[in-house]
């Protein structure tokens, strides 16, 4: 029961900070004359850092090596556990812009701040709206913006790391700039997919900038192994915070076992 009063405090916490956040935003919205909105959407991610204050469950651990230019543009990517992963990655110490299913953009309040810091909404259903992304993202880029992607395209069901698309590695290959791994663990307990709940009994969450990968040596035609290469580093950190084998993270292996959302072996489910 605790547990349960508990969530609906932080959840009514988190609703209060997301409306008073509306009229903050639009004040350094309309003084804000940067062309990528740089300052609006930082201060969406101050509201994103507060979300994660607030809340008595999460043991936020943030660590990598940091951009020593916040205005040095990369395309940012990242696994995909849970709804808490925007927030809690929001503690970075940059703005980045980043690509979010479109319904959040229609929601009251939520919505309205990711249009005034200039977020990208992406309907993955429609191949239009998949090809706008990327020339939205560019233009951020170009303007000396970070862009942030779940290649995943949607949360983790069991923890382990999934497919990842190629569009966001095409991208940083045709913009010529670095592409910036981000690990992410832990909150697949702390806020589990289709879930409100918060949980009192759940693993510290760790966030990890990973060094930033190059794409100067590789050609549009590689974006796949560039894919592979990055995708494989996130890979590796969560098998490392998970102290298993980096096959039990990856969901593409062909010799995996089931496991848990916690990442851990489940015997309980035969192989596929």
């Amino acid at each position: 029961m605790r547990e349960v009063l508990l969530s609906v405090w932080v959840w009514v916490a988190i609703a209060t900070l997301i409306v008073a956040w509306v009229p903050i935003t639009a004040v350094v919205w309309l003084f804000d004359r940067d062309p990528a909105r740089y300052r609006t959407g930082y201060t969406l991610r101050i509201l994103g850092r507060l979300l994660t204050y607030v809340n008595p469950f999460w043991d936020i651990d943030v660590t990598g090596a940091f951009p020593d230019d916040p205005r040095h543009p990369y395309v940012c990517v990242s696994n995909h556990l849970s709804q808490g992963d925007p927030p809690i990655i929001a503690r970075v110490p940059w703005e980045m812009k980043w690509v979010a299913k479109a319904e959040l953009f229609r929601l009251p309040f939520a919505g309205w701040l990711l249009r005034m810091a200039g977020d990208i909404a992406v309907d993955r259903r429609k191949k239009k709206s998949r090809a706008e992304v990327l020339v939205k993202a560019r233009n951020y880029l170009e303007q000396r913006c970070s862009v942030m992607f779940f290649p995943e395209g949607t949360r983790s069901r069991d923890g382990r790391v999934q497919r990842f698309a190629d569009g966001a590695f095409r991208l940083a290959i045709k913009a010529g700039v670095p592409v910036l791994p981000i690990a992410i663990d832990g909150t697949q307990d702390a806020l589990p997919k289709h879930s409100l709940r918060f949980r009192s009994d759940a693993q510290k969450i760790r966030v990890k900038v990973l060094p930033a990968v190059d794409t100067s040596g590789y050609a549009p035609e590689d974006a796949r192994q560039l894919q592979r290469t990055v995708r494989a580093r996130i890979i590796e950190q969560v098998a490392a915070w998970r102290g298993i084998a980096p096959e039990a993270v990856d969901a593409l292996a062909r010799d995996e076992t089931p496991v848990n959302p916690s990442g851990t072996p489940d015997a309980s489910e035969p192989a596929p």
